[in-house]
């Protein structure tokens, strides 16, 4: 079976050929470039692409895969909302994901945020290597017995409320579904999650219900000087909106691994360009706005286990019995 990779970083070539040997029958061949319907073209031959959260699967894209006779799209991440499913269907492609491989690591990486913007570890690091060893505007608030509100509680969420229930914070969540393994968490509705918590972490997918969720009538809800941490989709919140709650002092502190802007940004190295008209660069102007590099997932262990379920997504299709549990439909 042949698969052609698009967006290869050194990272992922690595962890992919560590795991290949365990499956004989799969042939990859790495592109740099990321899919576009400029690049589409390049898969004839393949029977299928693997591709990431940030690549172009729109129509014109899916329109030239179909030409090219792909029918199989692996997705090496969990989230799916760049792909026009409805295009896909009427090809009759499979598009399989990797729906959990280390709840953990995005998680942690949420704290990391929570912590950092909170103990301005950002704003101390740099005045140290200044020899500036004063305390002043280093201020921050002991999480312990403080409220944590967590937004949609599945395996990310779920893994982010015990670290939280871990610092000895109260956590109430607000989702749809209940998870019955968080007995320590109580559930509330958004208004009152919104109203009640120190620090509010969103963990829910991207859909047309939670599509700027965060807006200037939820900020609104919130208590003065929260901390709004984001891990999950750029598009949960409305940036201008959160541009005016951050100007009006509404937020203690604002920590993002994921934003609206983000697309053209996503593990690029842009040092030597001037981000002009750059929602990212007006965001990175506050002082007290952590944004990272959409790197949540990015531990040793989850990059195996996206390789590892990517690859055995690859197998089950070539049985004709795809995954079940992975597929995207």
């Amino acid at each position: 079976m042949k698969i052609l990779f698009y967006d290869t970083k050194p990272y992922d070539k690595d962890t992919f050929e560590h795991e290949l040997p365990k499956y004989p029958d799969v042939q990859i061949d790495y592109l740099k470039t990321d899919i576009s319907p400029k690049t589409a073209p390049l898969a004839r031959g393949y029977d299928g692409i693997c591709a990431f959260v940030s690549s172009d699967l729109g129509t014109a894209t899916l329109d030239v895969l179909h030409e090219c006779g792909v029918k199989l799209i692996l997705m090496r991440c969990a989230g799916f909302n760049n792909i026009d499913l409805e295009t896909a269907a009427k090809y009759g492609m499979t598009i399989l994901r990797v729906p959990g491989y280390s709840p953990e690591a995005v998680a942690e990486h949420a704290m990391a945020l929570a912590l950092a913007v909170n103990r301005h570890l950002h704003k101390s690091y740099i005045k140290v290597r200044e020899n500036n060893f004063s305390l002043m505007g280093l201020m921050g608030f002991n999480f312990h017995q403080k409220t944590a509100g967590i937004i949609g509680t599945g395996k990310i969420g779920a893994a982010m409320a015990r670290i939280c229930h871990g610092f000895g914070m109260k956590v109430i969540a607000y989702d749809v579904y209940q998870n019955p393994s968080l007995d320590f968490v109580t559930y509330v509705s958004l208004d009152e999650l919104l109203s009640s918590s120190d620090l509010i972490s969103l963990h829910c997918p991207l859909m047309d219900s939670t599509y700027h969720m965060i807006n200037k009538d939820t900020i609104e809800k919130m208590k003065d000087n929260v901390i709004l941490i984001n891990t999950s989709r750029g598009g949960l919140i409305k940036t201008d909106d959160l541009i005016l709650g951050i100007r009006a002092r509404k937020f203690f502190g604002v920590g993002l691994d994921v934003y609206e802007e983000e697309t053209p940004n996503v593990f690029e190295d842009r040092s030597d360009e001037i981000l002009e008209h750059s929602t990212t660069a007006r965001l990175l102007s506050f002082p007290n706005v952590i944004i990272t590099s959409h790197q949540g997932f990015f531990t040793e262990e989850a990059l195996e286990a996206i390789a590892e379920t990517t690859l055995s997504n690859a197998v089950s299709y070539e049985k004709g019995a795809p995954n079940e549990g992975n597929l995207v439909k």
